[in-house]
């Protein structure tokens, strides 16, 4: 009896924990379908059925205008603001920002945090403690300097002026690598060094091909960021064959000519922009969480 008791217990449990699991995912999904869905109404139904999930008429038309594949005046008629965003240059504006920012700020934060964790050198737990300081000061607080610094080289509205502020390394980043290479075993480098290799080579060819789950998981991290960053293309990078996806979906927003934002336009271009975040992490998720499992993040 009292193993029966048991089982059904257990079962019910199971069964609650199954609720509870299924009852957060659609709360945490709700708002992306509420974009999706957004994104195919037509703008002279988005409150007349604001209450329906599905909306009694679909259409791909919110997509077209968006892309400029209709002309102004269909976009007036369908009720959108007859302005289109050049999302072909937008993407390959904000690819280029988020390729270089990822490379760069890998390669770079790699080679830190290698040194903090396996050189020994003249105040290395100082620096490495002013580094993790740095983690909690807030971005906004850098903005003025680096707009000076930007401004002063000359490199306003430019790629470089971009991306140079996280070009090379930032706390985060070097802390997580860190994290991994004080978990490899020193004895792997001792017969490196014994066969001849020098300390770039042991990094380059032997230890960083052990770090690829950390790489791919902080690469991603930093290309999803920079993917979705928005203030600081945007003081910087204000010309218009500069602007980055997020920019240009916040200028679309403001030309609304009779003060009502196009909301059926505004949702497709953020699905458009969101595709590719939502392609690595379809790709990438996994690697994403046994690097957590690995490092021993909770």
């Amino acid at each position: 009896m009292s193993k029966l008791n048991k089982t059904n217990g257990s079962a019910l449990g199971r069964a609650l924990v199954t609720v509870v699991i299924v009852l957060l995912v659609i709360i945490t999904l709700f708002p992306f379908f509420w974009v999706l869905r957004t994104s195919f109404t037509p703008n002279s139904l988005i409150f007349t059925e604001s209450t329906r999930l599905i909306p009694s008429k679909l259409t791909f038309k919110n997509y077209a205008r968006v892309l400029g594949m209709l002309s102004a005046e269909e976009s007036l008629a369908l009720g959108g603001t007859g302005q289109s965003v050049n999302f072909i240059i937008n993407l390959r504006n904000t690819l280029i920002i988020a390729v270089l920012t990822t490379v760069f700020q890998v390669l770079f934060s790699s080679m830190a945090a290698y040194a903090f964790a396996r050189l020994h050198f003249p105040g290395r737990d100082k620096i490495f403690a002013l580094i993790l300081a740095a983690m909690m000061v807030p971005g906004v607080v850098m903005m003025i300097p680096n707009y000076v610094m930007i401004r002063d080289l000359k490199l306003l509205n430019t790629y470089w002026g971009v991306v140079l502020p996280a070009l090379l390394m930032t706390p985060y980043s070097v802390f997580f690598m860190r994290q991994f290479f004080m978990g490899i075993n020193k004895e792997i480098e001792e017969a490196a060094y014994l066969d001849g290799a020098g300390q770039y080579k042991t990094f380059f060819m032997i230890i960083l091909p052990l770090m690829q789950t950390a790489l791919i998981t902080l690469a991603v991290t930093i290309f999803i960021n920079t993917w979705n960053d928005y203030m600081w293309p945007l003081i910087v990078g204000k010309k218009d064959e500069l602007r980055t996806l997020t920019v240009a979906l916040g200028v679309f927003r403001s030309q609304t000519p009779q003060g009502q934002p196009d909301w059926s336009g505004m949702m497709a271009g953020t699905m458009l922009a969101i595709v590719p975040a939502l392609i690595i992490y379809a790709f990438l998720g996994k690697k994403i969480v046994n690097s957590i499992q690995f490092s021993g993040f909770r």
